[in-house]
């Protein structure tokens, strides 16, 4: 039988078991006679996702992984539920600033007012390092909240991927070390209210907007039998502006 695991437990392993922060790896590809060392940074963060169900596996623990591929979580640890205990898997280059995807804007903004559980996505953060030989090594692992990534810009309440004036993707912030302009959001309410001003701004998503957030808050009430209350983002944008 599969034995059951949490997120935490995941980080946890990795970081006092494992000692995952004084391993060291590297890519190999074998095709035909020839054999590889890869070398190429940009393809590490699709094989470390990769190496962690591998890394399930061999220790047993049970998961499923997602259909959906365009949307988190990357596995559900729970064998029976999906709305608990849901973890994605991020990768990036150390020596530069995080530039993966959260998610697509519009599809993320519908899925957490029909599956609000998805705010409480653990996200497990891998910061790698790629020496010139190939060699990979994982300088720091992070365990993170949606909004703890995630932070607004300068005329968007979110970090966003934009493309020709249309949004795209949303983006992480810098979590680590000391804020130069921006703040992480510091609650998940505070998440929610930038992505409620984002549907309004945002064009293409503008006509959802005047139901969004109270369809939000009767699915949270639904799921979780406690309502909540999201403040305006007019009233707290500047705080997540460093003047």
């Amino acid at each position: 039988m599969k034995k059951t695991i949490t997120a935490k437990s995941v980080y946890d392993t990795l970081i006092d078991e494992d000692k995952i922060l004084t391993l060291k790896g590297r890519i190999q590809f074998h095709l035909g006679d020839v054999d590889i060392i890869v070398k190429q940074k940009d393809v590490v963060g699709n094989i470390i996702q990769e190496w962690l169900q591998g890394w399930l596996d061999k220790r047993g623990y049970a998961y499923r992984t997602n259909p959906n591929t365009q949307m988190p979580p990357d596995f559900f640890l729970d064998s029976r539920k999906d709305d608990r205990n849901l973890l994605e898997v991020k990768a990036f280059n150390r020596e530069a600033t995080p530039a993966f995807d959260i998610a697509d804007f519009r599809m993320y903004a519908e899925e957490i007012v029909e599956k609000p559980w998805m705010l409480d996505v653990d996200y497990l953060i891998f910061g790698y390092h790629m020496e010139d030989d190939g060699i990979v090594t994982v300088k720091d692992l992070w365990l993170k909240k949606v909004w703890q990534i995630t932070r607004r810009m300068e005329k968007w309440p979110l970090n966003l991927q934009i493309k020709s004036n249309v949004i795209h993707k949303i983006r992480p912030g810098v979590w680590y070390g000391k804020p130069t302009q921006f703040r992480m959001f510091d609650s998940l309410e505070s998440f929610v209210s930038a992505v409620d001003y984002t549907v309004w701004q945002n064009p293409k998503t503008r006509e959802t907007s005047g139901t969004w957030l109270v369809d939000f808050q009767n699915a949270y009430a639904r799921h979780y039998g406690r309502k909540i209350t999201i403040p305006r983002w007019t009233e707290i944008a500047d705080k997540y502006l460093l003047k």
